[in-house]
C-alpha cells in the first residue's frame, strides 16, 4: 500500500485518542481512520471513575458512547479489546501479534499506568487500582456489600474516591508518606483545610507513613504502617500515582523521557509518529489533566489535516472534586521563583503564588475561595506560550 493511502491509526480510546480522532474529524472528514483500544472501546472520561457514586453512575451508565456508536460518529474503524504489540516506525506499520496494520500516521494516545510499589503481606495481590472503565467496573463489584476502604496515597485521585467513598457510607482511611494531602498542588494552609474537611465527613488519615504490608485477615485485610499500626479494611485501593506509558515507543527506538518525548507539535523522534494526553511529554511538561488534551487534540487535528499547528497551553486550573471541600488549583511551573502568600478564612483558604514583583504566578482556592477562580486565572501566565 502506498503509504499516502495507508490509514491514521490512533492507538487508545480514552480523552486524548477520541479527542484527536473528533477534532481531525472537524477538519479533515475523509482520511481513513482506524482506532485501536486495549479496552471495549466505549467513550467515557475516566475524572468520572472518581466521583461516580456520589453522580449516581455505574459502570453500565458512565460510558457516553459504545464502540460501534463512536466507530459511527467518527467514520472511523474501532477495533476494541485488540492490543497493539509493536510499533515498526521504518516500516510505517503496528503489530497486533502476527497481523500488521501499515499506517500513514501513527497517534500513540495510550495513557498512563497507575503506580504500583512491592509491598509485604500475603494479601499484596488483593490490593486493586483503578485506572479504566473495567478497573472500575471490578471495584465496585468487590465493594458490593463491603463497608470499609484503606486508600493508599493521598493525592488528587486518592482524595477524590476518598470524598466519593465516604459520601457513599464507606468508612475510609487514607494513608500517604507525605505529611499533607495533595502535596504537589497545595501549599500547607490550604492542604489542612481540605483534610479537616475530609475528616470531618469521616476520613480517617495516616499521614507522614507508608504501608509495610497487607495480609489476609478472615474476609477482611489487614493493613500494618510503617509504624506497627495495624488498620482493617474490606477492601485496599492504591491511588498513588500515574506513570506515563511508553513501552510501545521505548521498545521501538523511540525517544522517551518521562514520557513519550514530543515537539511543540506532537511530534515523536520517529517520523510520522505522534502523541497526546497522559503518555506524552511536551517539551519536557507531563500534565495528566483533561484541559491539555483538549488543546493538544485541536493542534494535532491541524497538524495531520496539513496546517501543522504548535500547541499552546494557556493557564489550566485543575479542579479537585471533593464535594466536601471544593478546591480549584494552578500550580506554579516548576522551579518558578515566588512565595506563597495565604490568607485564611472561616469557610475558605485562598492561597496565591507570587514572584518578587507581586505577579501572580499560580494560586489554589479552597472552600468558599474556589469562587475566584474566574477573577484570577486570568491573571496567570501561560502554561506553555506561543512560539
Amino acid at each position: 500500500m502506498r503509504p499516502d493511502m495507508a490509514p491514521i491509526i490512533i492507538v487508545g480510546t480514552g480523552l486524548a485518542g477520541y479527542g484527536a480522532a473528533r477534532a481531525l474529524r472537524r477538519v479533515d472528514t475523509g482520511t481513513p481512520l482506524v482506532i485501536v483500544s486495549a479496552d471495549g472501546g466505549e467513550f467515557y472520561t475516566k475524572p468520572a471513575l472518581s466521583e461516580a457514586f456520589g453522580t449516581g453512575r455505574t459502570p453500565a451508565t458512565l460510558p457516553n458512547g459504545a464502540a460501534e456508536a463512536m466507530a459511527a460518529q467518527l467514520k472511523a474503524i474501532v477495533r476494541a479489546r485488540t492490543r497493539v504489540t509493536a510499533v515498526e516506525p521504518q516500516a510505517h506499520r503496528v503489530r497486533i501479534g502476527d497481523e500488521a496494520l501499515e499506517y500513514s500516521r501513527l497517534v500513540l494516545a495510550v495513557g498512563a499506568n497507575q503506580v504500583r510499589v512491592p509491598l509485604a503481606g500475603s494479601a499484596a495481590d488483593r490490593v486493586v487500582t483503578v485506572n479504566s472503565l473495567d478497573d472500575y467496573a471490578r471495584f465496585r463489584a468487590l465493594v458490593a456489600g463491603k463497608h470499609s476502604v484503606a486508600i493508599i496515597g493521598a493525592g488528587l485521585i486518592g482524595c477524590e474516591f476518598a470524598n466519593d467513598l465516604t459520601g457513599a457510607g464507606f468508612k475510609v482511611e487514607l494513608i500517604d508518606v507525605a505529611a499533607q494531602p495533595l502535596p504537589r498542588l497545595l501549599p500547607p494552609e490550604a492542604a489542612a483545610m481540605l483534610r479537616d474537611r475530609l475528616g470531618a465527613a469521616g476520613v480517617g488519615w495516616h499521614l507522614g507513613t507508608s504501608v509495610a504490608a497487607v495480609d489476609g485477615d478472615g474476609d477482611a485485610l489487614a493493613v500494618t504502617l510503617a509504624g506497627g499500626t495495624v488498620l482493617r479494611a474490606d477492601i485496599v485501593l492504591s491511588a498513588i500515582g500515574l506513570r506515563p506509558e511508553t513501552t510501545l515507543a521505548r521498545a521501538a527506538g523511540i525517544d522517551v523521557g518521562r514520557g513519550i518525548a514530543v515537539d511543540r507539535y506532537l511530534r515523536s523522534s520517529a517520523p510520522d509518529v505522534y502523541a497526546l494526553g497522559d503518555c506524552a511529554e511536551v517539551q519536557g511538561l507531563v500534565l495528566p489533566f483533561v484541559m491539555p488534551i483538549g488543546h493538544a487534540s485541536r493542534a494535532l487535528a491541524g497538524t495531520l489535516s496539513g496546517k501543522p499547528a504548535p500547541v499552546e497551553y494557556p493557564a489550566m486550573p485543575v479542579l479537585v472534586k471533593t464535594r466536601v471541600c471544593p478546591a480549584i488549583v494552578s500550580p506554579p511551573a516548576a522551579g518558578a521563583a515566588g512565595e506563597w502568600r495565604v490568607t485564611r478564612e472561616e469557610d475558605g483558604v485562598k492561597a496565591l503564588f507570587v514572584d518578587a514583583g507581586g505577579r501572580l504566578l499560580g494560586y489554589a482556592l479552597v472552600g468558599a475561595a474556589a469562587g475566584e477562580r474566574a477573577r484570577l486565572t486570568p491573571q496567570l501566565p501561560p502554561v506553555l506560550a506561543a512560539a
